[in-house]
């Protein structure tokens, strides 16, 4: 669309997520854009704010067998299981490519134990062209870590605590909406050191198949994501920011710009563009674009002024 690239020049976009200065708020959610190679074809990476790449772990994962994803009513359901290249891998061949779209790169990084979290941050931390790091503390289609880190408060400052000895770089939590208390959790990971709280990765669910009488993932639950899921995420993300006025990345449910929006009134200072890609792969591109229409409408001179306004 010709006004993604043709809109006033002097809005200011950019945005402060904690020390981490992007300059717009729009990043695509890890996961939903692999290592960035293919989204690459379909527009320049550097339109966006920073690539949130998906979750590295040390050692290659295979992920869960099929079936693994289903679309559902207004969104998606998925059980990918961390399949990724490991981080040998990653440092060798997928971080140069992205060193090349001149974006910040936030490397997503998950791990089974607690201190392979500070080993990857260890091994990354030095690497050329590595923004910040994302940890994923609460991924739903995991045997092992995932949601037993997410739902425990002592392990995510635990986490987060190693991590923070390991880099000067940004930290940014993705927390789990599988919980009761969502502060509780979030104030758990800054009070380990992060710098910034992503919310929310996604909520587990289930489909069945009536026909062949058995659940339709191999793994039986995964995690759902899409429009559903916005409104409960909207939610959280109110919460949080009412309580801890933290730096705050808002997910879930963003199909538009007006989704976005709504993310940075209620407390987000930056978003992330998740099952959205899989619809449009031009989505993040097309919301950056109605962000700056909707600035220079209501005659903004920074986005940023938006932030928490309805918290």
């Amino acid at each position: 669309m010709s006004w993604v690239f043709s809109l006033m020049s002097n809005v200011d976009l950019s945005v402060q997520v904690g020390p981490l200065k992007l300059k717009n708020p729009v990043m695509v959610a890890s996961g939903t854009a692999s290592y960035g190679e293919e989204q690459s074809r379909v527009f320049p990476l550097n339109r966006l704010g920073a690539f949130v790449t998906k979750s590295i772990t040390l050692k290659p994962r295979q992920g869960n067998p099929p079936y693994r994803v289903l679309e559902t009513p207004s969104g998606m359901l998925n059980s990918i299981g961390l399949q990724n290249v490991g981080v040998d891998e990653f440092l060798r061949k997928k971080l140069p490519f992205l060193r090349k779209e001149k974006v910040p790169v936030i490397v997503n990084i998950a791990a089974k134990r607690i201190e392979d979290y500070a080993t990857l941050t260890a091994r990354l931390s030095g690497a050329k062209g590595i923004s910040g790091f994302e940890l994923n503390v609460s991924c739903p289609n995991v045997k092992e870590g995932g949601l037993e880190f997410g739902t425990n408060p002592k392990c995510i400052t635990e986490i987060v605590r190693r991590v923070r000895r390991e880099t000067r770089l940004p930290v940014i939590t993705k927390l789990s909406p599988n919980v009761t208390n969502i502060v509780t959790m979030a104030k758990a990971a800054m009070e380990g050191g992060s710098d910034a709280v992503s919310l929310v990765n996604t909520f587990l669910a289930m489909a069945v198949d009536v026909q062949r009488r058995r659940p339709v993932l191999s793994t039986v639950t995964g995690g759902l994501s899409g429009p559903a899921i916005k409104p409960i995420a909207l939610r959280m993300i109110w919460q949080v920011y009412r309580a801890l006025k933290c730096p705050i990345v808002g997910i879930g449910g963003i199909m538009n710009a007006e989704d976005a929006i709504e993310m940075m009134m209620v407390g987000s200072s930056a978003i992330q563009v998740g099952t959205a890609n899989f619809v449009n792969p031009k989505a993040p591109l097309e919301i950056l674009g109605g962000l700056q229409a909707y600035a220079k409408r209501e005659r903004l001179q920074r986005l940023s002024d938006i932030v928490g306004v309805v918290a």
